[in-house]
């Protein structure tokens, strides 16, 4: 069967053509008038890329993995019987568990301390790395020492004894000021070939691709392929304003699809790896939220920005700063709060031991607080992190929410295994039709408190429902404590 494709693709370029009615002077007068956007494109790259390739290098390490043991442990024979040696010559030749087999990874990375001999790259180009060896622009290999990593954000700071070298190194620019479709230039070991330079533009910001808890990527056209990891991302001053981290592929080469860490993130970690071989990120001692349309609207926000403070660790900073479970931050240390993903990542950059301002929503009002930040790892040490929440009749049905609630007593706590120390009342039923079996509430559930008032009977909570409903609010707010772990769910209220 004959393909068609070209002739309608011709077709379809008449038509534009004939329906565009220009003539080649109005077509030349057109290109002869272009647009400031089109001005800036540079007519080539050369004259950067060849002032920064001699501060990116490539990175190879080597690691060392035990042969598997499969054979079972040489039988003891009496001294000096000639089976000995049979077995331990058996033994060496099939590994027996001892050798060691050298792999070998490839990389990027780029200096940013020419004096002191700095070079940044991906924590996973020399993760569980015995040898690291640098391989300068002028082909110059040598040997570098890991400073220190951080798995959160997949970085690495290395060193190299700069004695006889003339280094070259770049600077950071700002990430922030960054805007999609500004143009990059991305600079790497791709496969091993050698320095190459790579362009595109700024496809998307603050990616989130689940890699780890402070994702906040920029995302590339710039080719970036296996290698690339490590490399810097420019600007069109020669900046670097990200660190080539991962692709999206479903071939394993570019499909235009990469990532970088943002420099803005990525100094703070650096800094600290150099000033004391490890991180030392901020930390406030709260596990918070999405603050979605129905929580906003139930607390009386206009929008819904901010984190939503689902729980208060009794230890942290944030409980001697006054703040508690429903407050929803605004504002930290002057920067404002858009989502909940950026709380954790905005605290983590802030000093260890600094007193910062936040801004916080509570009882229909903006209020302030001074906090001290603590330490993440310190408190990851102690046991502080993993969990931030104490595990302490036919019922009444509530038609507006679909439930149907008791108050706790001695019985329905030994039924669900709920500890003295959760107070409220306890979900019996839930009507599967309705606001609340599809947000996740189940028979067991405890409702601490509805509207950011605690509860202890069935009639407080159709109480404070009715009291939304004659204010005209589309939702109540819920606290529910769910097998000992506190969350806040905003449920719609049914019509009557």
């Amino acid at each position: 069967m004959m393909n068609k494709t070209p002739v309608i693709l011709s077709i379809c370029l008449s038509v534009f053509l004939s329906s565009t009615a220009l003539s080649p002077i109005a077509i030349a007068k057109e290109a002869a008038t272009p647009s400031a956007a089109v001005q800036m494109v540079p007519a080539s790259f050369a004259d950067l890329a060849e002032n920064l390739l001699p501060a990116v290098v490539n990175i190879s390490t080597t690691q060392k993995s035990v042969v598997p043991n499969d054979f079972p442990e040489m039988p003891q024979f009496p001294e000096g019987s000639p089976f000995e040696d049979f077995f331990e010559d058996f033994m060496e030749r099939r590994g027996g568990g001892r050798s060691m087999t050298p792999s070998s990874s490839l990389g990027s990375g780029f200096i940013i301390d020419a004096q002191n001999g700095y070079i940044i790259t991906n924590n996973h180009v020399v993760r569980d790395a015995e040898d690291v060896r640098i391989t300068l622009s002028n082909d110059v290999t040598i040997e570098a020492q890991i400073i220190g990593t951080d798995e959160k954000t997949d970085l690495a700071v290395l060193q190299v004894d700069t004695k006889d070298l003339k280094l070259s190194h770049v600077s950071f620019g700002d990430s922030d000021a960054m805007r999609v479709g500004d143009w990059t230039l991305a600079i790497g070991n791709p496969y091993g070939l050698g320095g190459s330079v790579t362009t595109g533009i700024i496809s998307a910001r603050a990616r989130d691709i689940q890699s780890g808890p402070y994702d906040n990527y920029l995302q590339t056209d710039a080719s970036i392929n296996r290698g690339n990891s490590g490399g810097p991302l420019f600007n069109m001053n020669g900046e670097v304003i990200g660190i080539n981290t991962a692709i999206f592929s479903p071939t394993g080469g570019s499909v235009g699809i990469g990532f970088a860490i943002p420099s803005k993130m990525a100094q703070s970690v650096i800094n600290q790896i150099i000033k004391f071989g490890r991180t030392r990120r901020g930390w406030i001692g709260v596990r918070v939220q999405t603050v979605t349309d129905e929580i906003a609207d139930s607390l009386g926000l206009k929008n819904s920005k901010g984190a939503l403070i689902a729980d208060v660790n009794e230890s942290g900073p944030a409980k001697a700063a006054g703040l508690e479970a429903g407050d929803i931050i605004l504002e930290f240390n002057g920067q404002h709060i858009e989502d909940m993903k950026a709380l954790p990542r905005i605290v983590a950059e802030n000093e260890v031991d600094s007193e910062v301002k936040i801004k916080f929503w509570r009882d229909n009002k903006v209020q302030e607080s001074k906090i001290k930040i603590g330490e993440l790892e310190k408190a990851e040490e102690e046991g502080l992190v993993a969990s931030t929440v104490k595990s302490g009749g036919n019922g009444v049905d509530v038609e507006a929410v679909g439930m149907t609630l008791k108050p706790l007593d001695q019985a329905t706590r030994d039924e669900y295994k709920i500890g003295r120390d959760v107070e409220g009342v306890i979900v019996l039923k839930v009507d599967p039709t309705l606001e609340a079996a599809q947000k996740g509430l189940v028979p067991g559930d405890v409702i601490v408190e509805i509207n950011q008032k605690p509860v202890s009977d069935p009639s407080e909570v159709i109480e404070t429902i009715d009291k939304a409903i004659a204010n005209k609010r589309k939702s109540v707010l819920l606290l529910i404590n769910s097998n000992g772990t506190a969350r806040f769910v905003a449920l719609k209220l049914s019509k009557h």
